[in-house]
């Protein structure tokens, strides 16, 4: 089973909000994700997220591949903790 890190959209109707699973690579989009690590609002500003990063690194040690927002997302969320 490839085990993929990415959005899962939940919220309503042009009030987007993210949840960043866990998830295997052959579900849809919204399917049953094997675990839930943080949560994105981009909609919000500044954009809030709130993120497992012990689990994150947990995945990403199981060989998990990280899509491209997801991989984006975790570089910014870095830089500001780094700059505070």
């Amino acid at each position: 089973m490839a085990v993929k890190v990415r959005l899962t959209r939940v919220g309503r109707t042009h009030v987007p909000h993210y949840r960043i699973v866990a998830i295997d690579a052959k579900e849809a989009r919204d399917g049953k994700p094997i675990e839930i690590l943080g949560n994105y609002s981009p909609v919000m500003n500044p954009p809030v997220w709130a993120l497992r990063w012990e689990r994150i690194e947990y995945w990403r040690s199981q060989g998990a591949e990280m899509s491209c927002k997801v991989r984006d997302i975790l570089r910014k969320v870095r830089k500001e903790v780094i700059s505070q």
